[in-house]
Order: structure tokens, then sequence, then C-alpha cells
């Protein structure tokens, strides 16, 4: 796992006895004011009903009184009238019943604003009476007693959660941070989008989780149960799962931690890292309802060590390749994947064969500052980064935490990953129509610290004057469109300049990959010291390297 190292229960009660339908029914419509309130007969004592079922007879009564006054019109004292002889007419029907002219509601003198001042304000019944004379006037043609509405403002709305305001990268604290606020603005907030935490189970009762929880997508591969729940111990060795979902999933305005960054998308977890970890078992759990699940995100892998090179073995391969071909319909599974922290050891992710697939979207860790952090791994396989901590000072990702909790001290890849996954949500509602997003995907996670992200999103403004280059052949006419919210959100980074003739240079690349040029026929990386990379790029799966050793 991608770490840094650092009420009692109700009893059961049988009553003896009960209110019965219509003893319910009677106390609920002389409670809603329908019947006189008559003192009910006295049963007999061995009839008498005990006080927890005269108490949800009450409850009973209540809810049905909140549910009628919730969904009843309320009238008001204005009318709206159609006439045929225009004003003359409207003025004849106010001075007749009582009613003043407010004047036309359209200026074609048909339609009237009339009220009634001795009509009460806002009333749970029409009147009658109006009702009745004006049905009886021959020249009015149609009229309707007016009611409230309930409209809300649709502007920026921040969650009211308690820890939002500890969410530094999704809060505008900072700038460039991950631009999640203009998009739930747009109302994306990952309606519709299922995604799976592959890791060692979630705390699916989490008060922040529960809402949005999937058992469709979630099952126990460790005990081979459909209960990820993770296994509890006193190191709680097992949150990273829990802590991985409430990142992308966390319920918003429920008073209770901070917010998910698709906080409206359906969450499930895979228990798979806490027992024996075989190639079955990774298979399977990469394999889990591919149908139902749009996005995996996974933040494990190979030791960390800087001596270990590994990666996933033939029916892991085989899971892979299944998902990206066939899964979602047809449109391709998205496998979010941390990238690693083990730069202290000098790691490279390139020699982790799950983030270095061409199957998976790879994603490592920039800072609160933009900076690359101690733990980052330097590989050419990572498409992506978005923000997690750097020092011991910097400030982690607030989300859930077992046994109800939450917690301000996520990090690492482990945190940034999810971040990720969460935003490729938000991108997947926004898209009206299917779209394959294997190739869009690694443009749509590219966080504002990402140096790769920024060249990325770069590319695509200024390759062919703003078309895609490498876009679906089936589907190129009205994928330009769809992926328009990619970039959206995922704006280049400002070290990124802005498009010079057919080459694109991004200033600052991540360490380790030197120059970073775009040429018209395909890209060259020019690293400094050690070797150079060249290849030609109509599509990811396609890519070649040729490693030339340096002369003198």
């Amino acid at each position: 796992m991608w770490d840094i190292p650092t009420p009692p229960g109700w009893g059961q009660r049988e009553p003896q006895g009960s209110l019965g339908a219509e003893g319910i029914w009677v106390a609920m419509v002389s409670g809603m004011g329908w019947l006189p309130e008559a003192p009910p007969p006295t049963p007999p004592p061995a009839m008498r009903p005990f006080p927890t079922v005269l108490w949800l007879g009450l409850a009973l009564a209540l809810l049905a009184v909140g549910w009628a006054s919730a969904r009843a019109p309320i009238y008001v004292s204005s009318w709206a009238v159609r006439v045929t002889k225009g004003y003359q007419e409207a003025e004849r029907l106010a001075r007749k019943f009582g009613f003043v002219n407010l004047g036309q509601i359209f200026p074609d003198d048909q339609y009237f604003h009339l009220r009634h001042r001795g009509v009460a304000q806002q009333s749970l019944n029409p009147h009658w009476g109006h009702r009745l004379r004006l049905k009886k006037e021959p020249k009015v043609q149609w009229f309707e007693q007016q009611t409230l509405r309930r409209r809300v403002k649709r502007s920026l709305v921040v969650p009211t959660d308690p820890w939002f305001s500890k969410q530094w990268y999704m809060n505008n604290e900072i700038q460039p941070d991950l631009n999640i606020l203009k998009v739930w603005n747009q109302g994306l907030t990952g309606r519709g989008v299922v995604v799976s935490i592959l890791d060692d189970g979630i705390e699916k009762d989490h008060p922040d989780l529960w809402a949005n929880y999937d058992p469709l997508a979630s099952y126990d591969f460790n005990d081979y149960d459909p209960d990820p729940q993770p296994r509890y111990t006193p190191s709680d060795e097992n949150r990273h799962g829990t802590r991985c979902a409430g990142e992308v999933s966390a319920t918003a305005n429920n008073g209770f931690c901070g917010a998910g960054v698709a906080f409206n998308a359906r969450i499930g977890g895979v228990r798979m890292l806490d027992g024996t970890i075989t190639d079955i078992v990774e298979a399977q759990s990469l394999s889990l309802q591919p149908q139902h699940i749009h996005i995996y995100s996974a933040s494990w892998g190979p030791e960390d060590d800087g001596r270990t090179v590994d990666g996933p073995g033939i029916l892991t391969r085989e899971a892979f390749r299944r998902g990206v071909t066939k899964g979602r319909q047809g449109l391709g599974t998205l496998f979010i994947w941390a990238s690693g922290n083990g730069g202290l050891h000098y790691d490279n992710c390139n020699c982790d064969g799950y983030t270095n697939s061409i199957h998976t979207l790879s994603v490592g860790s920039t800072t609160r500052q933009g900076q690359v952090p101690w733990y980052s791994e330097a590989c050419a396989s990572t498409f992506t980064t978005t923000f997690s901590s750097g020092v011991a000072t910097d400030p982690q990702i607030v989300t859930t935490d077992l046994h109800h909790q939450c917690t301000d001290k996520h990090t690492g890849t482990s945190a940034s990953a999810p971040l990720a996954a969460g935003i490729i949500a938000l991108a997947l509602e926004a898209n009206e129509s299917p779209l394959r997003l294997r190739a869009a995907g690694r443009r749509a996670a590219g966080g504002p610290g990402s140096r790769v992200a920024a060249h990325a999103a770069t590319e695509e403004m200024c390759h062919s004057g703003g078309a895609h280059p490498n876009l679906h052949p089936a589907s190129d006419a009205g994928e330009e469109e769809r992926v328009r919210v990619l970039r959206w959100l995922a704006p280049p980074h400002p070290l990124a300049r802005a498009c010079a003739g057919p080459a694109v240079t991004l200033l600052q690349p991540p360490r380790g990959l030197g120059d970073l040029t775009h040429q018209p026929h395909g890209y060259t990386l020019h690293t400094r010291g050690h070797q150079t990379l060249g290849y030609q790029r109509p599509r990811l799966q396609e890519l070649d390297l040729h490693v030339h050793p340096l002369l003198g």
C-alpha cells in the first residue's frame, strides 16, 4: 500500500396490544384536524397497548402530517385570468368580485394578474367561492389560483462539512487547486458513476460512506464473502482502503468530516490486501463486475525499496486486457494506479509492472507548493499528478478513517490516486453520451501540479489547431466536444507556455526527464546525461523506446 511510513442496541420487544390499522388512521386523521378530537374510549386493562405502541402510533401520525404538508400546494391570494375583451373586462371582473387588477402578465391584453385582499395570503385549500364565480363568467377563458413554488439559486455552493475548510486542495485556499468548486457549480458531482477501491476493505457503515456505498462494487477476496468490512487491529493497519474511499465519495453537507471529490458517486470496496495475495486474487479483484464498475482505484504494488522489479502475473494481465477491451459495455474500464513512494530509495516506477502497464493511468504526487515531494518516483509511465503532502509540516489530505472517524493525515501517492479517480468520475458524468476515455482519461486526471499533465493539456490545444491527435477512429467527430470538460478539469499548468508554431516545450519537466519537445510527427525525449528516448505516438499501445548509449 502506498502510504508513507509515519449506541447500545435496542432490545426486541413483542407488543401485547396494538392500535390496529383503524386506530392509527383515526390518530392520523384526528391529528391533521379532519375529525373532532373526541377522547377515545378506554379499553379494558388487558387490551391496553404498551407505551411503545402508543409512541409508534404518534410517530406515524406526525410522519403522515409532515408528509402531507410537505407535498400539499400552498395557495396564495393571486389569480391568473385570461379574458377575451382585454383590459376593460379585467377591470369589470375586479370590481364585481372585489379583486385588485395588477395589470397584464403578457403585453397581449388577455392574461391578467388579479389579487384579492380578503383572501388569506397562504392557505392549504383553494378558494372555492371565487373559483365558482370565475367559472360562471362567459368571458373568462381560463383562470388559476396561484401556488407557491420552491426554487433555489444555482450559485456556487460550498459544502458545509466541518472539515471542508481543511481541504486546501479543492476549497480555493490555494491557486491553482484541483478546480473542483467550479465543476460542482455546474451540477457535476459524480452521480451515476461507480468507483471501487481495491485495497484492505472499506468501512461500509462509516457515517460519511454508507449513503454512497455500493454492494455490487464490493467483495472480500481474502475470505471470499460479499462483506468488504476491514479487519480491526490494535494498530488500525487496515485503514488504507477506508481512507482512499472517502477521498472519492465522502458525502457532502451531512455535518461530518469533509467532502469527496465526487460526493454523489457510488463507492465500493474490494478487500484483497489483508490476507494471502496471489495472481488469482488480483485478477478476480480487477475483474469484479466490469459492466457495473466504471473506475477501479488501486494504491498498492511491489515493494518500493529500489531493488524490486515486479509486476502483474498472467491472470492479472489478462484481467487488465479484458477490462480495457470489454469493460463498461466495450468502452473500456479505467484503472487508476498510485505510482509509488520509493523516492527515498531511488526507486523507479518504470520497474513496477502495474504503474508501467499500458492499461493503467499512473498517478504521482505534487506538494501544496507545486514541488516534487521527497517520496516521488520518477518514471516515464506517470501520466499525471494530484496533490498530496511534502515535508512533515505540510498539510495532508482530509478523508474518512476507521471507527467512524475523520483524519487529516492521509498522504503519499496513495492519497493522490483516489483524487484522480474522483476527478475522472466527474468527467464521466459530464459526458451525456458514452465516451471512450482510455485516451481522454489520461488527460482528465492531470492536476495543476503535474508537469506531464500540463504538457498533455497544452498538447491537446496546440496539436492541429486544437484537434485531438489520439481519439478513437470510430468517434473522432463526437469526442472533440465531449472531452472539452476534461481540459476544464485539468487546466494547463502555468509552467507550460502557450503554443508557438508547431512545437510546444515544457519549461520545467519532471525530475529525470529533461527537455520534453513536441514534434509535428512524433515526440522526442532528450535527457541530460543518461539516455535518449525517441518514439512515434499515434497510439500509446504502439510505443517504441530506443535507448542509445552516450559517447564521450
